[in-house]
């Protein structure tokens, strides 16, 4: 299998694909800078048709769009574009997949809150809740059996 990209122009020295944006671009522009879609596309040797379409694909990728509807990336964009590419076209991926890979790993990223915005229980804590009382009650379940056994 094919080692991680090293991306030129990023850093001045490269950038490490399975970093995903932890670099900036080495343009003199601050890394949180936007990028327009032509700094995008040859910093990461990607064409910019590929770039909109990604856009209609992967709801995650929203670039900034100003006046006139030009776009501009943030670091977040880039990073998730430079992700797509290690998946599609470096892993072999699908888009289909890639957007399935990608939804699960910002499940799996997202913290668990408790409670919402109105200060109630979060569905998600909720969830969880269930899912452990669930268990402790099976666990009680099972203990009860054994000192009947006993």
């Amino acid at each position: 299998m094919e080692g991680p990209r090293i991306i030129p122009g990023i850093d001045g020295i490269g950038f490490d694909s399975t970093g995903f944006g932890d670099a900036g671009f080495d343009d003199g522009k601050d890394p949180e800078a936007l990028r327009t879609i032509g700094e995008v596309s040859r910093a990461l040797d990607i064409r910019q048709h590929v770039l909109r379409y990604w856009e209609e694909q992967f709801p995650a990728l929203r670039p900034v769009k100003r006046s006139g509807g030009r776009r501009y990336y943030r670091a977040r964009d880039i990073a998730l574009i430079v992700e797509i590419d290690q998946l599609v076209h470096r892993e072999g991926y699908t888009l289909r997949g890639a957007r399935k890979a990608i939804a699960e790993k910002a499940v799996k990223d997202e913290p668990v809150s408790t409670v919402n915005e109105a200060g109630h229980p979060s569905a998600k804590a909720v969830g969880v809740g269930e899912d452990i009382r669930r268990k402790l009650v099976d666990i009680r379940r099972q203990l009860a059996e054994a000192l009947a056994a006993a």
